[in-house]
């Protein structure tokens, strides 16, 4: 693996880049067509071409910027209204987030990736069988901490917070122009207290600053793509489309902790 702590003229070569490069693309393809994945797809992608480090710096910018546009897509009021409703959820999250993200540099890669990876194979493959699990509106209070305990305790040392969210809404059958913008919204506010979080953690640094810059106009330009692909969609191909990438996130992520 390319240690890019040492990265300059001539320390990566040109597939290297170019990998880096397609990855960010999809990753934005990806959130603009179903709303997520983009942490998941960088963290896996440019994690098997650099360090992990520079791999969760990486995602901290480009996530940031996304999911603005995510979120603020349907204007500023609607993004409002999403708040309010989601507060809850909203609140503890992110106290979790900013609590687990000090865990970065002790807890084992391996436990990381199976807390996340397995319970979201369990889930997706379960949906995609026509086992659907479906919430109450409003769900329970204490369905709605635990999710949000989960998601954010998660986000925070893995920069991978959606599929639990994703999950849950999932479940709420929440219609695809509303799960968009909720997500921006709850991703957003997640990505500011991921960015304040590693400033403070050292993940993203004078040396990792550039590089996530870097990573901003690739993966709005891959977006761009995915949200005219998603305005062309229906809502029951929204939903499958979305616990596909939910499965081939998980499997993913299992994989990677099995080779460890």
């Amino acid at each position: 693996m390319m240690d890019l702590s040492m990265m300059g003229p001539g320390a990566l070569g040109p597939w290297a880049w170019g990998a880096i490069v397609a990855v960010a693309l999809l990753a934005g393809l990806v959130k603009g067509m179903v709303g997520f994945a983009m942490p998941m797809i960088m963290v896996s992608g440019l994690g098997s071409i650099v360090g992990p480090d520079w791999a969760l710096a990486g995602l901290i910018l480009p996530t940031l910027a996304t999911n603005g546009w995510q979120a603020l897509r349907l204007g500023p009021a609607a993004a409002w209204a999403v708040v309010k409703r989601f507060r809850v959820f909203l609140g503890v999250a992110l106290v979790a987030l900013l609590i687990s993200a000090q865990l970065v540099s002790v807890l084992p890669e391996r436990v990381m990736l199976l807390m996340i990876g397995g319970p979201i194979v369990l889930f997706a493959l379960t949906q995609l069988m026509g086992r659907q699990l479906r919430l109450a509106h409003p769900p329970k209070r204490a369905v709605e901490l635990a999710v949000a305990l989960v998601a954010g305790f998660i986000g925070g040392f893995s920069g991978v917070w959606g599929p639990p969210t994703v999950a849950y809404l999932t479940a709420l059958e929440t219609p695809k122009r509303e799960q968009i913008q909720v997500q921006g919204v709850i991703y957003g506010l997640g990505a500011v207290s991921l960015l304040f979080a590693h400033l403070g953690s050292g993940v993203l640094r004078a040396e990792t600053l550039p590089f996530s810059l870097m990573m901003v106009p690739l993966a709005l330009a891959g977006m761009w793509v995915g949200l005219r692909l998603h305005d062309r969609i229906d809502q029951a191909t929204f939903r499958r489309a979305t616990l596909v990438v939910l499965l081939v996130a998980g499997l993913n992520l299992l994989r990677r902790a099995l080779m460890l």
